[in-house]
């Protein structure tokens, strides 16, 4: 009998979750299309208030993309020269992207080692009296320490801007991301827990002025037409993308349920193999919701490369979210960072490994992802 190739296991896999809602995506597309009304109107106006009443908040506003969330809270807030925004060293690139392109200053403070969130600590320690934001990620799914930071805010009088991009449904002692702050930046990029076929983000806050100005800043900062009250730019979300992201919303709670529930399959499955004695599992604090847009193990650092050649060449797909902290990006070497400013963060940077984590994935695919993990740790256990 010939053997067989082993499985593939993909990071992400939309297509199941397509096939699906197909019908209903469709018509909403088609929807659209003999609409005539491509930009901005109906489709996006019912978004906003879908997404916004699904958080809790007040006001929503769609956008181009979670780049675009993050650039107009901070243009509502007119953060800009001479400011600064305080945020972690350990996440995507486009939170600090965005501070830096309001002319703003970015302070880093680093991560907690165990939940990979801003530590409220180090947050402390870095306010001026040039802060004017702090910038939480509630990373992979799981939202930062909000208590403290509420405190801080409260004291230095300083508004907290929420990047929610990859933690849409996730809580912090019963309240969703979305109002933990006072405004939130939410990514709809394709592998987010809710996500359309392309790019596109929201804004939510319950201040009304700020919501105002936002709508005005994503049009170019005209108000009314070709009266340009701000210097904005094009932010808008396409009416496909909004009529898409509606057909989704409503089951975003059961999609969120399938990656807990995957999310455990995980933890009894690297229990069972004995992998938790090289294989740090993602903790889940008390009283928060974590939604897991990914599951994130952590290994010694001198076996990752190894471990991730191994999970490929065995059909596994994973990856590395994120192998350099943001303090140490080559276009902010002005800033004058050096390698041992934040230690924690750039431990993370050297040791994580994102698996496979999708709401439909299987229990034989995650059966899969950790027998290749043990079979890596076998052979290298025998070699030494």
């Amino acid at each position: 009998m010939s053997s067989q190739q082993p499985p593939t296991v993909p990071l992400c896999d939309l297509g199941i979750q397509y096939q699906q809602i197909r019908p209903q995506v469709e018509e909403a597309v088609l929807r659209v299309l003999n609409s005539g009304q491509a930009i901005l109107g109906p489709e996006v106006v019912a978004l906003e208030k879908e997404t916004a009443a699904y958080c809790g908040a007040e006001h929503g506003i769609g956008c181009g993309s979670g780049t675009d969330a993050l650039l107009l809270a901070l243009h509502a807030l007119e953060i800009g020269p001479g400011d600064e925004v305080i945020l972690p060293p350990f996440t995507f690139f486009a939170t600090v992207g965005s501070v830096l392109r309001t002319g703003a200053t970015p302070v880093f403070a680093d991560i907690d080692p165990v939940t990979y969130n801003i530590d409220p600590v180090q947050v402390a320690a870095k306010i001026t009296k040039k802060t004017r934001a702090i910038m939480p990620v509630h990373l992979y799914g799981q939202c930062a320490d909000m208590e403290a930071l509420w405190a801080l805010a409260e004291e230095h009088d300083i508004t907290i801007i929420e990047d929610a991009a990859q933690a849409i449904g996730a809580e912090y002692r019963g309240t969703r991301t979305g109002t933990l702050g006072g405004i939130a930046a939410f990514s709809f990029y394709p592998s987010k827990n809710l996500g359309t076929y392309g790019d596109a983000g929201l804004v939510t806050t319950n201040h009304a002025g700020w919501a105002e100005r936002m709508k005005t800043l994503r049009v170019h900062g005209m108000e009314p037409k070709y009266y340009h009250k701000y210097l904005g730019w094009n932010a808008r979300i396409d009416a496909i993308h909004a009529a898409i992201l509606r057909v989704k919303l409503p089951y975003l709670e059961k999609w969120t349920a399938q990656r807990q529930a995957a999310a455990k399959r995980y933890d009894a499955l690297i229990a069972a193999t004995g992998l938790e004695r090289s294989m740090q599992r993602p903790t889940v604090i008390a009283d928060c919701r974590h939604v897991f847009n990914q599951y994130v193990v952590r290994v010694p650092a001198g076996d990752r490369d190894g471990l991730m050649n191994h999970m490929r060449q065995n059909g596994v797909s994973c990856e590395i979210y994120y192998p350099v902290p943001l303090h140490l990006q080559e276009c902010i070497g002005h800033l004058g960072y050096r390698a041992g400013d934040f230690p924690i963060s750039e431990a993370a940077c050297q040791s994580v490994i994102a698996l496979p984590m999708f709401p439909d994935i299987t229990e034989a695919q995650q059966q899969r992802v950790v027998d290749v993990c043990a079979s890596y740790r076998q052979a290298t256990r025998l070699a030494a």
